[in-house]
């Protein structure tokens, strides 16, 4: 007879950061059919957190079970800790990448090292199937480590970067579904709520949005603002300049604590702008999106995946100034002729469970549902 069990899986959240969090506790809740065993390490130590996370659970207890399937995220060391459990190295699995480290901008103050970017191709080598979050994260990827292959002097296996992408496939990290709400009122043409709602750091590039923000008021655009995301213990010096100048403006500054505080900000924004030098998915612009704000992002990264070219700026990496200008002049058209509603359905959580469900089941060997 047929085992009735629920086929086990181990997820492992190497640097378990908000949205790999997120992702993780989405998907086992989307996912009811399977019996879910799951690890994560915290998000600090970044580079040890990549590079040590096998040697940190070489003693985990859950690692030594038997499992029907691994899914790991692109922070985990797959190569070492299939060769660190033996019993785990035939298991199928599958590599999620939220993120690849070929594609982060140098910040400038990173000790260089090729480490990450080996653990990131390792994995991909690794396993099974490998799942990117946008077509640019994929694409991305493995222009990145084509390049970077072509420094090494010799050594190399015909066919490796090929073989990864046959095996690789986009599924994004979804939008829960009540965020997808009818707006009622209109822009505020006059006066528009603009939201700047991402991470803290260099690469989301808060001095873009200084100069943005600059350059609507310079022009007599009155504005309220809300900056909100996840900080740190160190933060760009632009957001202390944000605040000084249009202290007068602001709504909203800082974390929310509350998931349902953001929500409502969602819904209240007229405006959501992404000033990224890098963004692999663009979670924030597509929750803002889903809850009837006008996004305003640049022509870059994954933003041309979903956001109409009307509503982006022309981007200018090596020039803040001019694409400051664009994004002003940009946003100022959509203000006083607001562009069609424009809402992410397929990234909803009631489609995407669905294809996550098919990807699990065709790496295990069931049979796919329709």
């Amino acid at each position: 007879m047929p085992s009735t069990a629920q086929p086990r899986i181990l997820l492992l959240s190497a640097y378990d950061a908000g949205s790999h969090q997120r992702w993780r506790e989405q998907l086992v809740s989307s996912q009811p059919d399977f019996d879910w065993e799951v690890l994560a390490l915290p998000p600090r130590f970044f580079r040890w957190r990549i590079r040590g996370n096998a040697l940190t659970w070489l003693q985990e207890p859950a690692l030594k079970a038997h499992y029907d399937l691994l899914i790991v995220t692109s922070m985990v060391d797959l190569a070492s800790l299939k060769g660190f459990h033996p019993h785990l190295a035939r298991t199928p699995t599958i590599l999620y990448m939220h993120e690849n480290q070929f594609a982060y901008p140098d910040s400038g103050r990173q000790h260089a090292s090729a480490e990450p970017k080996i653990v990131n191709l390792y994995s991909a080598v690794a396993a099974d199937k490998v799942l990117f979050n946008s077509a640019w994260n994929r694409d991305s990827f493995l222009d990145g480590a084509r390049r970077f292959l072509e420094m090494m002097p010799d050594g190399l296996p015909d066919g490796l970067l090929d073989g990864i992408g046959r095996k690789s496939q986009v599924v994004p990290v979804p939008i829960e579904d009540r965020l997808f709400v009818e707006r009622t009122k209109p822009i505020n043409a006059q006066r528009p709520h603009i939201l700047w709602n991402h991470r803290w750091e260099y690469d989301k590039a808060p001095d873009r949005l200084s100069l943005l923000l600059d350059s609507l008021a310079d022009a007599g655009q009155d504005f309220r603002l809300s900056v909100v995301g996840e900080q740190f213990r160190k933060e760009p010096e632009a957001f202390g300049g944000i605040r000084e100048r249009h202290r007068e403006r602001i709504v909203n500054w800082g974390y929310l604590q509350s998931r349902a505080d953001y929500d409502r900000l969602l819904g209240e924004a007229d405006v959501a702008i992404s000033t990224a030098l890098h963004d692999f998915q663009g979670l924030s612009v597509l929750e803002a999106m889903a809850s009837g704000c006008v996004a305003l992002a640049p022509d870059r990264l994954a933003y041309p995946e979903y956001l109409p070219a009307a509503q982006r700026y022309a981007s200018h990496v090596d020039n803040p100034a001019a694409e400051a200008d664009a994004a002003a002049g940009l946003l100022s058209r959509l203000i006083h002729q607001p562009p069609e509603t424009c809402r992410p359905g397929d990234w909803r959580l009631s489609e995407l469970q669905k294809k996550y469900y098919k990807v699990i089941s065709a790496t295990l060997g069931q049979q796919t549902v329709s």
